[in-house]
């Protein structure tokens, strides 16, 4: 029997973004999709509202919003609150899942080993510098075992409740998380890609993120508050 999925989608002024993200996941067949807007000043709510209106009844995945304080962590929380899948997916509003994502979850999950996954992730604008970026955190969260939100994390709502959720922290929730799942179980790497925007790394320069990303982790591994790395950070949602 097939395991009920819930999609949680944390926005913050994504008008730009959540419209072809609600269109693409609503038809792949999971469960219930719930978008937790963090406060957005800009048209978000508005047009997720106006979408679970209009296709209420014709989409196949239920689309619900609920509003939360603003933090990725916090809005992830409450969504998961909010949902009743057996699995949870964690999923950015600039990121699109491939088609047969559901079905590949379904898989992976029939092993009881495995706690949850994510998927290998590729840029919307192919490039040299987005190939090796993208070729480059995939490889680390293989070898590691920690996986980023970028990655589309799913989880077994027990396990995801067993943790706590996610700790509440302005920076570094993503790596948190996946750092404490692995201790719980298996974890599984798909090779299948989710397909997410270029626009942090596009607006600062690549290898300008990549050298800003590399260090905020370095200095997260070190212990580092994540309170003080999100000061140096120039968050791009």
């Amino acid at each position: 029997m097939a395991m009920m999925i819930s999609v949680i989608i944390p926005t913050l002024n994504e008008e730009r973004t959540i419209m072809a993200t609600l269109v693409h996941t609503a038809a792949l067949g999971f469960d219930e999709l719930i978008v937790v807007d963090g406060g957005s000043l800009d048209q978000t709510s508005v047009l997720v509202e106006s979408y679970r209106q209009r296709t209420q009844s014709a989409v196949q995945s239920p689309v619900r919003l609920v509003t939360a304080p603003c933090g990725r962590a916090r809005q992830m929380n409450e969504g998961a609150k909010a949902s009743g899948g057996e699995v949870l997916l964690f999923l950015h509003a600039d990121t699109q899942l491939p088609d047969d994502a559901n079905a590949m979850i379904q898989t992976t999950l029939t092993d009881q080993r495995m706690v949850g996954g994510r998927f290998d992730v590729r840029f919307n604008r192919p490039s040299i510098w987005g190939n090796i970026i993208s070729g480059m955190m995939n490889w680390r969260s293989r070898l590691s075992g920690i996986a980023t939100g970028d990655q589309a994390l799913f989880v077994r709502r027990p396990i995801f409740e067993q943790l706590g959720g996610f700790t509440d922290m302005p920076l570094m929730e993503d790596i948190d998380f996946s750092r404490r799942l692995k201790r719980k179980g298996a974890t599984a790497a798909l090779t299948a890609t989710v397909t997410t925007s270029f626009r942090r790394w596009e607006q600062q320069g690549p290898l300008r993120t990549i050298l800003l990303m590399w260090a905020l982790r370095f200095l997260y591994w070190i212990g580092v508050r994540s309170h003080t790395l999100s000061r140096w950070y120039g968050l791009v949602r």
